[in-house]
């Protein structure tokens, strides 16, 4: 197996380079090193977004023929790593990494035509309308209504957990079109605009203390009936083709090196460290293995099928793991909570920060404890870490 970089694939880290140097403001380097959240708050991830859409890089796993690179996995992985390496925020997922694959995969070409094009701008900035109150890891069991009504379909219902719904305009959303004896049946993929009368958003407060997530209720909602993706009622298949781009086909393992290294310096010298840190390094060599073969697949057109499973697990455990890690070297500096000189997923309601802007620790402390508690519920979302187990043992295993 040839793991060494070509000299193609080296040229192409050094344009990289150059560019993040260049485009990547020290705000910006600012965001990405202290991130508290997976995902950038949204301000500062829709700058980003822009500067990456000009230069043609937004979409790098998206074919060429919609606006993305369709680069191969080599230069994919270089990519990540050097975004990584150079501290920069992340991009929001539920649209380029979701939805738009799932519109390219099963998307008319009016739909393509329609949404592509500004889900690369960030001219619209997606949610995902999956859980419910009383549907979470049992997805096939919603509840939220879409009944016909000549060309439309009148929407009735109530989503949770909905990552930055108070900035989106648009959510796609699993509704249900019909009550089938198979539960998977009945379901239909839609996308909603959320500016349309009779939706409404409401905050939910996390652990870490910032607003990220929402509920959102739905009251006779209009929505075309053009919006639904792939046929009524067959919603389902698309929702599992989706689940496999969130589980599993980017890159984590880059930005478990950085947390890593930032760990490591803050252990410099303490004793019990130095074998768990590189028991991690292995696992997160071993990850990165494995990503590497699924964007190697995604490359040559294929899904990442049961593997994204594996990749999710393995994925939040170890995220889970590093945080405990970098939580037990903060020591009492884990304690101060001062959002002020961090930058979670979103704002934090009621904090007010000390006059003189100062905070407690070490940098690399500051960080520890609202990380370790926004990755709480790495295990939970996108599916329950023992629902992938089951997938996995039924896929793989034939259990």
């Amino acid at each position: 197996m040839e793991t060494a970089w070509s000299d193609e694939e080296l040229a192409f880290q050094g344009e990289v380079r150059a560019f993040l140097d260049e485009a990547l403001t020290p705000e910006l380097r600012a965001v990405g090193q202290n991130m508290t959240s997976v995902y950038a708050d949204p301000k500062v991830s829709l700058a980003w977004q822009r500067i990456l859409h000009a230069r043609g890089w937004v979409a790098p796993a998206w074919p060429v023929e919609y606006g993305g690179c369709g680069w191969s996995a080599a230069r994919r992985a270089i990519f990540a790593t050097e975004l990584s390496a150079a501290g920069a925020p992340t991009l929001s997922p539920m649209g380029l990494g979701m939805c738009g694959p799932v519109l390219i995969g099963h998307g008319t070409a009016a739909q393509k035509a329609r949404f592509l094009p500004r889900m690369l701008s960030g001219e619209d900035f997606w949610c995902q309308g999956y859980s419910e109150p009383g549907s979470g890891s049992d997805l096939a069991s919603l509840r939220m209504s879409a009944r016909a009504d000549g060309d439309d379909l009148i929407c009735n219902g109530h989503k949770i957990w909905t990552t930055h719904a108070n900035a989106a305009n648009w959510i796609f959303c699993l509704v249900r079109t019909s009550d089938e004896a198979i539960r998977q049946r009945g379901i239909t993929f839609i996308l909603i605009d959320m500016t349309t009368r009779g939706v409404e958003v409401k905050p939910i407060i996390s652990l870490s203390g910032e607003h990220i997530q929402n509920e959102v209720f739905f009251t006779d909602v209009r929505v075309p009936r053009a919006n639904v993706v792939g046929a009524v009622g067959e919603g389902w298949t698309v929702a599992k083709y989706l689940m496999q781009f969130e589980r599993g086909g980017g890159s984590s393992a880059p930005g478990f090196k950085t947390r890593l290294a930032r760990i490591r310096a803050m252990t410099a010298g303490l004793e019990g460290f130095s074998a768990r840190l590189a028991d991690a390094a292995i696992a997160i060599d071993a990850l990165e293995a494995v990503e590497l073969r699924v964007m190697a697949s995604l490359s040559a057109g294929e899904a990442p099928g049961a593997e994204s499973s594996m990749l999710k697990t393995v994925g939040t455990e170890l995220s889970q793991h590093l945080t405990e890690l970098a939580l037990e070297a903060a020591g009492a500096y884990g304690a101060a909570f001062q959002p002020h000189v961090v930058h979670a997923g979103g704002a934090t309601p009621g904090f007010i920060p000390p006059n003189d802007g100062e905070a407690v620790g070490p940098p690399a402390a500051w960080t520890a404890a609202p990380k370790y508690f926004n990755d709480r519920a790495g295990s939970i979302y996108a599916g329950t870490n023992e629902i992938q187990r089951n997938i996995m043992a039924k896929a793989i295993l034939g259990l």
